[in-house]
């Protein structure tokens, strides 16, 4: 054998060597996990008990990625340890985690990439129907969009939370790559339609005039919804993402034609119970004033003089009555914080109605 041969050799056994040891401390891991929801379950006889931990979540994958040596980039080391703490909590009951479906929708990949793929992800046709199989105890929590850098808001999440008791537990972003997607076996037809929902039509909405100009454009439910059409409809299209493409078994007729490089959208998870400080923790509230000369500047000032920054700030008309809005406030810190809790004591009391929507980690993926 050449050294070189030779050299290969010794590389493949260190190899092996290594998977023998990961996988003997993978298995560790487990059985210190499954000890812990045993001492868990002791502690609480008869009660419900969570074994799911955001905030502890989130030190781990923050610590992962803080201590990474190299050289896989800090954020590869972390999603494997994401899959390695979703196996180990699928151990005991996998969590089942309701979101705004189809199957093969970005935020299926959203829930994914925050709980792992050890869950069960329960796909729902709307956004009430996520909120309400969390509310019921059926999921033990939800995904669902909250906002994207392109179109903005999704105005129907954030008006489920004047009523819903639900808490926001934590937050993913996620970086949207569209692609037009046919059927292989009619890739070579000429378009007559493209499928798609409506947010996605408008953030292609720049390629598709320089690219397919005079093709009808057909809003619909969702991504995944325009690809099951494409997969079984000749002469037609869809903008989907990969988990939809690889689902329905499309070809690639152009990838990544979004307008803007860092289209992303924000989703939320929302549970049954607040989550203590992680550290590096959000906040969001949902405030009505009354309706007065300097009501706003009221609202804002409490943070700005105690140094808390404000992340989102967006209106939406209330419930309660025409021209009344209640404003929507994302800001950093967590509720328990002394300072965050003399803020909110400020604008409640000159707010006519202050709910607490959670605090939550920020998110570490």
């Amino acid at each position: 054998m050449s050294s070189a041969q030779d050299r290969l050799a010794q590389l493949r056994d260190e190899i092996d060597r290594l998977d023998g040891e990961i996988m003997n401390l993978i298995s560790a891991r487990a059985r210190c996990a499954q000890e812990v929801a045993e001492v868990k379950m002791a502690d609480n006889p008869g009660e419900p008990v969570f074994f799911y931990r955001p905030e502890r979540e989130a030190q781990v994958l923050r610590r992962v990625k803080d201590q990474n040596p190299g050289p896989l980039a800090g954020e590869e080391m972390a999603r494997l340890f994401r899959e390695i703490m979703s196996a180990c909590l699928a151990l005991e009951k996998p969590m089942h985690i309701a979101f705004l479906g189809p199957a093969g929708t970005f935020t299926q990949a959203a829930a994914l990439k925050h709980f792992g793929h050890s869950v069960v992800s329960v796909p729902l046709s709307a956004i009430d129907t996520v909120f309400r199989e969390v509310e019921s105890g059926a999921a033990h929590y939800g995904v669902v969009p909250v906002e994207n850098s392109t179109e903005g808001m999704v105005n129907h999440t954030l008006d489920m939370f004047m009523t819903s008791p639900l808490k926001i537990c934590g937050e993913v972003q996620l970086r949207i790559h569209h692609h037009l997607l046919v059927a292989p076996e009619h890739r070579d037809q000429p378009l007559q339609k493209i499928y798609s929902h409506q947010q996605s039509l408008a953030q292609c909405r720049q390629w598709l005039d320089s690219n397919r100009q005079g093709v009808e454009r057909v809003a619909v439910s969702s991504n995944a919804e325009a690809a099951r059409r494409a997969a079984a409809e000749p002469g037609t299209a869809a903008i989907a993402g990969d988990m939809a493409a690889e689902r329905y078994g499309l070809a690639y007729l152009a990838s990544n034609i979004e307008d803007r490089p860092d289209n992303t959208t924000r989703f939320l998870i929302i549970g049954r119970e607040d989550v203590p400080a992680s550290g590096v923790d959000k906040s969001s509230i949902l405030v009505s004033m009354r309706n007065k000369p300097g009501a706003l500047y009221q609202l804002l000032e409490p943070f700005h003089r105690h140094g808390i920054s404000l992340t989102r700030l967006e209106t939406r008309p209330s419930l309660s009555g025409t021209w009344a809005y209640v404003f929507f406030i994302d800001f950093e810190g967590h509720a328990n914080d002394p300072k965050v809790q003399t803020v909110l004591a400020e604008v409640e009391a000159s707010a006519f109605e202050l709910k607490r929507l959670g605090s939550y980690p920020v998110g570490v993926l």
